[in-house]
């Protein structure tokens, strides 16, 4: 997608003439919308941190990032103890941020590559083969995505003048390669000619609604309005909102959904105004092992500081503000998980279903 004007990904592979310091390029996310800084990270540890102090964010994205950084330890690896090494490094990436399940996908498949290699040298190749195979691959995904959701509002379309979306933190092309999930449907409906626009939750308390879905929103010409997180509810009793479209970090096989904290309550609060709640979900996102997610998915929680203290752009540097006493006690759960009845249906990249292990098993009868 565009930043202004040109076209980017959120994540680009960046070969070297010696393959030991190959990177890859993101765009440190916690600097948006103030300022664009691209970082290189060439080992796991870069990875590491790039995951979990949220230079990238999104599940899809987290996934492909934690793909290369397998694919750098394997630059790092000593010969005489790879396998174990690998295995190491592998669950390190895995479990920086525990909530999403696409890093695991993605690092497995990575996996399932290397062991096919006999050689080091032949490993390492294969290895940056998958992960760039993984890269294309959630592009046409996202891409497919944005096809099928697009039914949904074309068909709103044609009851109404304008199409108004509720969306919670951010499931655009930042959190993915390009395009986005619950982006991809947005742009192509825009595409399409039909007049839409979006109501941004803030998502507080990293604020990646506010701070990236606007910017991102805007910089590829959608109109949208952001509001605080608690004001979904009020808009939807005043029949401002058509429906909610939300992405994932995590799908269960019977259809529950964890996705940033708060949607929980805009599912509830559409439930009670007859509104449709959709997800968008790339099948990299769907837990095939796991039923229950209320019960099974694990909830990340983050540091109590992101809560004590708001940031925001003062004197052309970013700083952080306390906003409550300096030792209070909090509770800050990164995710929560919306039981699947209360989910209209999946969007996903083989088409809609209903948030159900048959609905699922219909798309996807090869994972069930």
């Amino acid at each position: 997608m565009l930043i202004n004007g040109t076209h980017y990904h959120s994540i680009t592979y960046i070969p070297a003439a010696d393959p030991e310091r190959d990177a890859i390029r993101i765009i440190d996310q916690r600097y948006l919308p103030y300022e664009v800084i691209f970082r290189d990270l060439n080992n796991t540890s870069d990875v590491m941190l790039a995951i979990g102090e949220m230079l990238v964010r999104g599940a899809p994205l987290i996934g492909i990032t934690a793909a290369f950084g397998l694919y750098f330890a394997l630059n790092e690896a000593p010969e005489d103890d790879l396998d174990n090494f690998i295995d190491r490094a592998a669950k390190e990436i895995i479990n920086v941020r525990p909530t999403a399940v696409n890093a695991a996908y993605c690092v497995n498949r990575v996996l399932i590559a290397i062991k096919e290699a006999d050689t080091l040298q032949d490993k390492k190749q294969v290895a940056l083969k998958r992960a760039l195979e993984l890269w294309e691959e959630d592009k046409m995904i996202c891409r497919k995505i944005g096809e099928e959701g697009l039914r949904i509002i074309k068909e709103i379309s044609r009851k109404k003048e304008k199409v108004n979306i509720l969306t919670h933190c951010n499931a655009g092309w930042l959190a993915c390669v390009d395009y986005g999930t619950v982006t991809s449907v947005i742009y192509q409906a825009q595409q399409a000619g039909i007049d839409l626009h979006v109501w941004v939750d803030e998502t507080r308390p990293k604020n990646q609604g506010a701070r990236l879905t606007v910017w991102e929103l805007t910089q590829n010409g959608v109109a949208n309005t952001l509001i605080t997180d608690n004001a979904g509810g009020y808009l939807m009793q005043q029949g401002l909102v058509d429906l909610v479209l939300v992405g994932c970090d995590r799908v269960t096989r019977d259809g529950d959904v964890a996705n940033k904290i708060g949607t929980y309550l805009k599912a509830l609060a559409a439930r009670d105004n007859n509104i449709p709640f959709y997800v968008a979900t790339p099948s990299s996102t769907i837990d095939w092992d796991m039923e229950d997610g209320v019960r099974n998915i694990p909830i990340e929680n983050r540091d109590a500081n992101e809560v004590r203290y708001v940031e925001g752009w003062c004197d052309d540097q970013i700083r952080t503000v306390l906003i409550t006493t300096e030792n209070a006690e909090v509770c800050n759960p990164g995710f929560d998980v919306t039981p699947a009845k209360y989910v209209t249906a999946l969007i996903t990249e083989r088409g809609l279903c209903p948030a159900t292990t048959v609905g699922i098993s219909l798309l996807f009868p090869e994972r069930m």
